[in-house]
Protein backbone atom coordinates (compact mmCIF):
# COMPACT_ATOMS: atom_id res chain seq x y z
CA UNK A 1 0.00 0.00 0.00
CA UNK A 2 2.60 2.54 0.69
CA UNK A 3 4.65 2.17 -2.24
CA UNK A 4 1.34 2.39 -3.95
CA UNK A 5 1.06 5.79 -2.35
CA UNK A 6 3.81 6.78 -2.51
CA UNK A 7 3.75 6.60 -6.12
CA UNK A 8 0.48 9.33 -6.64
CA UNK A 9 2.15 11.75 -3.68
CA UNK A 10 2.41 14.82 -5.36
CA UNK A 11 3.05 18.43 -4.29
CA UNK A 12 6.01 20.36 -2.79
CA UNK A 13 9.00 18.85 -0.53
CA UNK A 14 8.52 19.85 2.91
CA UNK A 15 10.10 19.41 5.80
CA UNK A 16 7.80 17.42 8.22
CA UNK A 17 8.38 16.56 11.65
CA UNK A 18 6.09 13.52 14.04
CA UNK A 19 5.92 13.93 17.66
CA UNK A 20 5.74 10.39 19.18
CA UNK A 21 6.75 7.84 16.48
CA UNK A 22 5.08 4.45 17.37
CA UNK A 23 2.84 2.21 15.63
CA UNK A 24 1.01 4.98 13.54
CA UNK A 25 3.99 7.45 13.65
CA UNK A 26 6.34 5.20 12.21
CA UNK A 27 4.47 4.17 9.67
CA UNK A 28 3.74 7.53 7.77
CA UNK A 29 7.23 8.21 8.61
CA UNK A 30 8.31 5.68 6.14
CA UNK A 31 5.64 6.96 3.40
CA UNK A 32 7.04 10.66 3.76
CA UNK A 33 10.42 9.63 3.78
CA UNK A 34 10.46 7.65 0.77
CA UNK A 35 8.02 10.21 -0.83
CA UNK A 36 11.20 12.56 -0.67
CA UNK A 37 10.11 14.80 1.96
CA UNK A 38 12.37 15.48 5.30
CA UNK A 39 11.20 13.97 7.84
CA UNK A 40 11.98 14.44 11.83
CA UNK A 41 10.94 12.13 14.71
CA UNK A 42 10.95 11.76 17.82
CA UNK A 43 11.09 9.36 20.95
CA UNK A 44 11.13 9.32 24.48
CA UNK A 45 13.32 6.27 24.67
CA UNK A 46 17.12 6.52 23.46
CA UNK A 47 17.28 2.98 22.38
CA UNK A 48 15.12 3.45 19.58
CA UNK A 49 17.24 6.24 17.93
CA UNK A 50 19.12 3.81 15.67
CA UNK A 51 15.62 2.15 14.80
CA UNK A 52 14.00 5.10 13.65
CA UNK A 53 17.05 6.27 11.69
CA UNK A 54 15.96 3.87 9.43
CA UNK A 55 12.62 5.92 8.67
CA UNK A 56 13.45 9.66 9.35
CA UNK A 57 16.21 11.69 8.42
CA UNK A 58 16.59 13.04 12.40
CA UNK A 59 15.65 11.81 15.40
CA UNK A 60 15.30 14.07 18.31
CA UNK A 61 14.92 12.39 21.97
CA UNK A 62 12.44 14.51 23.16
CA UNK A 63 9.69 13.96 26.47
CA UNK A 64 6.48 15.79 26.19
CA UNK A 65 7.53 18.28 28.85
CA UNK A 66 10.81 19.08 27.54
CA UNK A 67 9.88 22.40 25.74
CA UNK A 68 13.33 23.01 24.48
CA UNK A 69 13.63 18.91 22.64
CA UNK A 70 10.30 19.98 21.28
CA UNK A 71 11.97 23.15 19.56
CA UNK A 72 14.50 21.59 18.31
CA UNK A 73 12.26 18.90 16.65
CA UNK A 74 10.13 21.86 15.12
CA UNK A 75 12.46 23.88 14.25
CA UNK A 76 12.26 25.08 10.56
CA UNK A 77 9.43 22.44 10.10
CA UNK A 78 6.41 22.98 7.80
CA UNK A 79 4.03 20.39 8.93
CA UNK A 80 3.76 18.55 12.58
CA UNK A 81 2.07 15.77 13.29
CA UNK A 82 1.67 15.32 16.82
CA UNK A 83 1.03 11.00 17.22
CA UNK A 84 1.73 9.92 20.85
CA UNK A 85 0.02 7.48 23.01
CA UNK A 86 0.29 6.56 26.73
CA UNK A 87 0.86 2.73 27.79
CA UNK A 88 -1.02 3.16 30.32
CA UNK A 89 -3.95 5.33 32.18
CA UNK A 90 -1.14 7.02 34.97
CA UNK A 91 0.43 8.90 31.97
CA UNK A 92 -2.47 9.84 29.71
CA UNK A 93 -2.25 13.53 31.13
CA UNK A 94 1.66 13.87 30.87
CA UNK A 95 1.59 12.13 26.98
CA UNK A 96 -1.62 13.91 25.79
CA UNK A 97 -2.44 17.41 27.05
CA UNK A 98 1.12 17.99 28.74
CA UNK A 99 2.52 17.46 25.42
CA UNK A 100 0.28 19.38 23.21
CA UNK A 101 -0.04 22.31 25.76
CA UNK A 102 4.07 22.44 25.97
CA UNK A 103 3.74 21.83 21.61
CA UNK A 104 1.47 24.96 21.02
CA UNK A 105 3.89 27.22 23.37
CA UNK A 106 6.87 26.31 21.42
CA UNK A 107 4.91 26.56 17.63
CA UNK A 108 4.37 30.45 18.39
CA UNK A 109 7.94 30.44 18.17
CA UNK A 110 8.60 29.03 15.36
CA UNK A 111 6.43 30.86 11.56
CA UNK A 112 7.48 27.91 9.58
CA UNK A 113 5.04 25.46 10.44
CA UNK A 114 1.60 25.84 8.70
CA UNK A 115 -0.10 22.85 9.20
CA UNK A 116 -0.39 20.70 12.36
CA UNK A 117 -2.06 17.52 12.24
CA UNK A 118 -3.04 14.93 15.25
CA UNK A 119 -3.95 11.52 15.60
CA UNK A 120 -6.71 11.49 18.54
CA UNK A 121 -9.50 9.11 19.63
CA UNK A 122 -13.27 8.73 19.08
CA UNK A 123 -13.82 8.18 22.76
CA UNK A 124 -14.22 11.36 23.08
CA UNK A 125 -18.14 11.04 22.40
CA UNK A 126 -18.15 8.91 25.64
CA UNK A 127 -21.29 6.40 26.12
CA UNK A 128 -24.27 7.47 23.22
CA UNK A 129 -26.30 3.98 23.85
CA UNK A 130 -24.99 3.09 20.05
CA UNK A 131 -26.81 6.17 18.87
CA UNK A 132 -25.31 7.83 15.66
CA UNK A 133 -22.44 10.76 16.26
CA UNK A 134 -20.68 13.00 13.86
CA UNK A 135 -18.25 15.65 14.21
CA UNK A 136 -21.36 18.36 14.75
CA UNK A 137 -21.74 16.20 18.22
CA UNK A 138 -20.66 17.74 21.45
CA UNK A 139 -18.19 15.52 23.15
CA UNK A 140 -19.15 13.70 26.39
CA UNK A 141 -16.10 12.15 28.07
CA UNK A 142 -16.72 9.29 30.28
CA UNK A 143 -13.98 9.25 32.60
CA UNK A 144 -10.39 11.19 33.17
CA UNK A 145 -8.72 9.99 30.12
CA UNK A 146 -11.94 10.96 28.15
CA UNK A 147 -11.90 14.59 29.66
CA UNK A 148 -7.65 14.80 29.71
CA UNK A 149 -7.96 13.79 25.44
CA UNK A 150 -10.79 16.79 25.08
CA UNK A 151 -8.93 19.41 26.83
CA UNK A 152 -5.62 18.48 24.30
CA UNK A 153 -8.29 18.29 21.45
CA UNK A 154 -9.27 21.95 22.85
CA UNK A 155 -5.84 23.07 23.45
CA UNK A 156 -4.43 22.34 19.83
CA UNK A 157 -7.40 23.65 18.17
CA UNK A 158 -6.72 26.65 20.00
CA UNK A 159 -3.69 27.24 18.19
CA UNK A 160 -5.53 27.59 14.89
CA UNK A 161 -4.74 30.72 12.91
CA UNK A 162 -4.36 32.93 10.03
CA UNK A 163 -0.92 31.06 9.93
CA UNK A 164 -1.74 27.63 11.03
CA UNK A 165 -4.06 24.77 10.47
CA UNK A 166 -5.20 22.14 12.99
CA UNK A 167 -6.64 19.36 12.11
CA UNK A 168 -8.13 16.83 14.59
CA UNK A 169 -8.37 12.92 13.67
CA UNK A 170 -10.95 11.02 16.09
CA UNK A 171 -9.34 8.11 15.49
CA UNK A 172 -11.54 4.57 15.55
CA UNK A 173 -9.33 1.28 17.02
CA UNK A 174 -6.48 0.77 15.40
CA UNK A 175 -5.30 -2.43 13.56
CA UNK A 176 -2.71 -3.75 10.96
CA UNK A 177 -0.02 -5.69 10.09
CA UNK A 178 0.93 -6.28 13.65
CA UNK A 179 -1.87 -5.73 15.05
CA UNK A 180 -4.24 -8.04 13.36
CA UNK A 181 -8.03 -8.67 14.86
CA UNK A 182 -7.01 -11.94 15.61
CA UNK A 183 -4.07 -10.90 17.57
CA UNK A 184 -6.18 -8.36 19.69
CA UNK A 185 -8.64 -10.57 20.41
CA UNK A 186 -7.35 -14.37 20.22
CA UNK A 187 -7.29 -14.37 24.01
CA UNK A 188 -11.46 -14.08 24.62
CA UNK A 189 -12.09 -17.09 22.83
CA UNK A 190 -14.34 -19.18 24.87
CA UNK A 191 -14.55 -16.96 27.68
CA UNK A 192 -17.85 -15.03 28.81
CA UNK A 193 -17.73 -11.39 29.12
CA UNK A 194 -19.59 -8.95 30.51
CA UNK A 195 -22.60 -7.25 28.74
CA UNK A 196 -24.08 -8.59 25.80
CA UNK A 197 -22.05 -7.49 23.64
CA UNK A 198 -24.31 -4.95 21.77
CA UNK A 199 -22.01 -1.82 21.99
CA UNK A 200 -20.90 -0.71 18.88
CA UNK A 201 -16.76 -1.31 17.69
CA UNK A 202 -15.15 1.11 15.45
CA UNK A 203 -11.93 0.27 13.52
CA UNK A 204 -9.74 1.85 11.15
CA UNK A 205 -6.98 0.02 9.47
CA UNK A 206 -3.08 1.59 9.84
CA UNK A 207 -3.12 1.86 5.54
CA UNK A 208 -6.03 4.04 6.29
CA UNK A 209 -4.55 6.25 9.00
CA UNK A 210 -1.73 6.69 7.12
CA UNK A 211 -3.37 7.39 3.80
CA UNK A 212 -5.73 9.68 5.49
CA UNK A 213 -2.87 11.88 7.08
CA UNK A 214 -1.23 11.81 3.72
CA UNK A 215 -4.61 13.15 2.12
CA UNK A 216 -5.04 15.70 4.91
CA UNK A 217 -1.55 17.17 4.39
CA UNK A 218 -1.81 17.59 0.85
CA UNK A 219 -5.51 19.19 0.96
CA UNK A 220 -4.65 21.23 4.30
CA UNK A 221 -6.93 19.82 6.31
CA UNK A 222 -8.14 21.66 8.98
CA UNK A 223 -11.22 21.21 12.04
CA UNK A 224 -11.80 17.84 13.30
CA UNK A 225 -12.49 14.98 11.40
CA UNK A 226 -13.72 10.93 12.57
CA UNK A 227 -11.86 8.45 10.93
CA UNK A 228 -13.19 4.91 11.02
CA UNK A 229 -14.37 2.36 8.50
CA UNK A 230 -17.66 1.58 6.46
CA UNK A 231 -18.54 -1.50 9.20
CA UNK A 232 -19.45 -0.69 12.68
CA UNK A 233 -20.02 -3.83 14.23
CA UNK A 234 -21.43 -4.66 17.17
CA UNK A 235 -18.78 -6.54 19.93
CA UNK A 236 -20.46 -9.56 19.75
CA UNK A 237 -21.27 -9.60 15.57
CA UNK A 238 -17.19 -9.04 15.91
CA UNK A 239 -15.99 -11.89 18.15
CA UNK A 240 -18.39 -13.97 16.54
CA UNK A 241 -17.02 -13.51 13.08
CA UNK A 242 -13.44 -13.67 14.29
CA UNK A 243 -14.48 -17.05 16.46
CA UNK A 244 -15.78 -18.41 12.50
CA UNK A 245 -13.04 -17.64 10.42
CA UNK A 246 -10.17 -18.88 13.23
CA UNK A 247 -12.04 -21.95 14.26
CA UNK A 248 -12.15 -20.40 17.77
CA UNK A 249 -14.19 -21.14 20.57
CA UNK A 250 -17.84 -19.07 21.00
CA UNK A 251 -17.57 -15.81 23.24
CA UNK A 252 -19.96 -16.33 25.72
CA UNK A 253 -21.86 -12.85 26.96
CA UNK A 254 -23.48 -12.37 31.05
CA UNK A 255 -25.74 -9.34 30.78
CA UNK A 256 -25.76 -8.96 33.96
CA UNK A 257 -22.27 -7.70 34.65
CA UNK A 258 -21.96 -4.30 33.23
CA UNK A 259 -19.10 -3.93 29.57
CA UNK A 260 -15.59 -2.76 30.53
CA UNK A 261 -15.77 -0.87 27.46
CA UNK A 262 -17.45 2.41 27.81
CA UNK A 263 -17.52 3.82 24.71
CA UNK A 264 -21.24 2.68 22.77
CA UNK A 265 -21.12 5.35 19.69
CA UNK A 266 -21.94 4.79 15.91
CA UNK A 267 -19.40 6.88 14.46
CA UNK A 268 -20.05 8.41 11.15
CA UNK A 269 -17.26 8.69 8.30
CA UNK A 270 -19.06 10.68 6.21
CA UNK A 271 -17.24 14.04 6.53
CA UNK A 272 -13.43 12.51 5.41
CA UNK A 273 -15.49 10.70 2.27
CA UNK A 274 -17.41 13.70 1.66
CA UNK A 275 -13.62 15.25 1.53
CA UNK A 276 -12.81 13.25 -1.30
CA UNK A 277 -10.44 10.66 0.77
CA UNK A 278 -11.67 7.06 -0.71
CA UNK A 279 -10.80 4.18 2.15
CA UNK A 280 -8.42 1.83 1.33
CA UNK A 281 -10.02 -0.87 3.69
CA UNK A 282 -13.68 0.06 4.31
CA UNK A 283 -14.48 -3.44 5.53
CA UNK A 284 -13.15 -4.42 8.93
CA UNK A 285 -10.68 -7.19 7.61
CA UNK A 286 -11.10 -10.08 9.97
Amino acid sequence: MQECLAGILGGILMNIAIIGCGYVGIAVARLWRSAGHAVTVTTTKKERVAELEKVAQRVVVARGDDSAALKEAVENQDVVLLSVGAANGSVYRETYLETAKNLVEVLGQIPSVRHLLYTGSYSVYGDRNGEPVSEETPVAPVNENGEILCETERVLLGAAGENLRVCILRLGGIYGPGRELAKIFGRVAGTTRPGAGDDISNWIHLDDIVGVLEFARLNQWQGIYNLVNDTPLTRRELLDRLCARHGWEKVSWNPSEKPVFPYNALVSNQKIKGAGYQLIYPETML
